[in-house]
């Protein structure tokens, strides 16, 4: 692929979906059925168009391209490399099936003729942040990907939705304010925001350290870094499932995704651990694990439960991004591509359970697996590969994150990573263990139904099997393609290699 097409792609994989919005909202007042068949096929192309640039990344190709100066240095621009192709790649496909998904989900709920559009506007504002080839370009499509996706949280229009949206936009202008002031900064020390120059910030100074704190905050409160993870427990259970799916799933990487960026393209791995910068980096992330999957056990709600444990899972990324070692940058990388699948099934899963029976609380939810088999073993296997249990994916990122910790003689790193896992045990095997051998009494037939409900619809279903065996496919299998996307971009961030 020449440079020429492969920025024809870029564009398209970016403003397609948005090009679309307008569309899929014209077409909704004819007819429900071609808007979810226009909205499917949106999400599939775009994801096809995304795999198309794999020929470019695989040969270790790196393309930036600037369409015009707003000011001197201050550009519109894009890139694709190894990092920007491997979080679009993982994006788009899981929005995809997201997609699929919504179509039998939607099909009793209200607001279809906004939520399918917003859902497409927001699919490509977020590949706008991952293929973005500057602070300024990713700054833009990360407030229109945050104030977009604050319609998916408050969609319900309940009393409880629109405080969670409230309180999310709050933390989203903050966040964007930060942000910006941050890019601010980059562009008086270096004269420059744009990704393809190297680090830009290359000393520790007064102000170099404001702006780390500035992205740190920016990037942080979307990644749900401790304590701006405050918006994600409360805006996770009150959206649409596959909405809750696409923020946990997707819309948290992309503060995490930014993160990598601050670290190899803002500073540099020298400057930040010249200042010990990495070790606040570390401590947050510390605190963001054992937090979020201590809370975790505390809730009852099943949606809130899932979303407490993306704020520890987040941590995981983080603390390999404060390793800084060859293990550590490619577990940080792999648990991206990990979390991305295995939450996105659980979200799915707790989905369609709490669509059939009307129930939220895990107390309640005994014997589930009985009736909806197919469900709870996505669920099951999604809720064990985040444990850690080998040979799942969740088991092959804390690996590596646990020998990037090591190789760091960081130990404390891998005990928080042991203690993560176990809390991870203490609050996923409660919901599994029940959901199968909870007995609810027998009558003439065998076992009671406690509630007389049957397995979720296919187009609900299929999305969960096709995450639930990526979990099994992307572990310990010869045939990993996240693990060698993975490596592929830790050599590239860390030696500038290629391949």
């Amino acid at each position: 692929m020449g440079e020429a097409t492969a920025i024809t792609v870029i564009l398209f994989v970016i403003f397609f979906p948005i090009i679309m919005t307008p569309v899929l909202m014209s077409v909704s007042a004819r007819s429900e059925k071609l808007r979810n068949i226009l909205a499917v096929i949106t999400s599939a192309v775009t994801f096809l168009a995304v795999i198309s640039l794999y020929s470019m990344v695989v040969r270790g190709d790196i393309l930036q391209h600037t369409f015009f100066e707003l000011l001197p240095n201050l550009e519109i621009s894009i890139r694709l490399d190894v990092l920007s192709f491997s979080l679009a790649v993982i994006a788009s496909f899981i929005w995809f099936l997201c997609t699929v998904y919504s179509i039998d989900y939607m099909a009793e709920e209200h607001g279809g003729s906004r939520y399918y559009p917003v859902l497409m506007f927001t699919l490509g504002s977020c590949l706008g942040i991952f293929l973005a080839g500057d602070f300024f370009t990713l700054f833009v499509f990360f407030e229109l990907m945050s104030l977009i996706s604050y319609i998916l949280v408050v969609h319900e229009e309940t009393e409880q939705a629109l405080k969670a949206g409230y309180k999310y936009l709050v933390m989203t202008i903050i966040g964007g304010l930060a942000l910006f002031f941050g890019i601010i900064i980059t562009f008086e020390i270096g004269g420059t925001v744009s990704l393809g120059v190297g680090s830009i910030i290359d000393e520790g100074t007064l102000l170099g350290l404001l702006a780390f704190v500035c992205f740190l905050i920016g990037f942080g409160m979307k990644a749900g870094m401790f304590p701006l993870h405050v918006w994600l427990p409360d805006a996770h259970p009150v959206a649409p499932s596959p909405a809750s799916a696409l923020l946990s799933g997707v819309m948290l990487k992309t503060g995490a995704y930014g993160m990598f960026r601050v670290v190899f393209n803002a500073f540099s791995v020298e400057v930040l651990q010249t200042t010990n910068w990495d070790i606040v980096l570390g401590v947050l992330a510390v605190i963001t694990i054992l937090l979020g999957s201590a809370v975790a056990l505390t809730q009852n709600d099943l949606k809130r439960r899932l979303a407490y444990s993306s704020v520890g899972q987040m941590g995981y990324v983080l603390l390999g991004l404060s390793v800084l070692n060859d293990n550590a940058i490619t577990g940080a990388m792999f648990h991206i591509f990990s979390h991305a699948i295995m939450k996105s099934c659980l979200f799915l899963a707790a989905g369609a359970i709490i669509w059939k029976t009307g129930k939220r609380s895990i107390s309640e939810l005994g014997g589930i697996g009985r009736e909806m088999p197919y469900t709870m073993a996505c669920f099951s296997i999604a809720a064990l590969a985040m444990i850690g249990i080998p040979p799942l994916n969740g088991f092959l990122s804390k690996w590596t994150l646990g020998l990037g910790a090591l190789d760091a003689n960081a130990t404390v790193y891998v005990l928080v990573l042991l203690i993560s896992s176990l809390l991870n045990a203490l609050y996923y095997l409660p919901i599994i263990v029940p959901a199968f051998f909870e007995m609810v009494g027998e009558n003439e037939h065998g076992p009671a139904l406690r509630f007389n409900v049957r397995d979720a619809k296919p187009l609900m279903l299929i999305p969960m099997v096709i995450l639930a065996i990526f979990t099994v496919i992307f572990g310990l299998s010869p045939i990993n393609f996240p693990f060698d996307l993975s490596q592929m971009t830790m050599d590239f961030l860390l030696h500038g290699g290629n391949l």
